[in-house]
């Protein structure tokens, strides 16, 4: 009985360490994770080159900080903007606007 006691007890204080690990990796992961762009480009599912990225962040197309060592990108908003899937550059969105706009002139809305 002794030997069962024991046995248990220390399963019991492995399964508190175990939780207690999960729980340290669980706040870790809560705090915001910051890419730059060669971490960009390795965490994208196409893994884009430097150059595709900087055309994203010209069009506005990609979320993105500017920090002091430059260009900066949010993991939550990547995976945010990747799950969204592709997006329209606020030219185009401009474009369709003024398109729009040319439509109904002269029309009632």
């Amino acid at each position: 009985m002794p030997k069962a006691l024991s046995y248990l007890i220390n399963k019991v204080e492995t399964l508190q360490q175990d939780v207690n690990n999960l729980r340290k990796k669980e706040r870790a992961s809560e705090s915001p994770r910051w890419m730059n762009i060669d971490e960009l480009c390795a965490y994208h599912p196409n893994h884009p080159k430097k150059q595709t990225v900087y055309e994203w962040v010209s069009k506005k197309t990609i979320p993105y900080h500017k920090m002091t060592k430059g260009l900066m990108f949010l993991q939550s908003e990547i995976d945010e903007w990747l799950k969204r899937g592709a997006q329209k550059s606020e030219k185009e969105l401009l474009q369709e606007a003024k398109d729009f706009v040319l439509s109904k002139k002269g029309k009632e809305v």
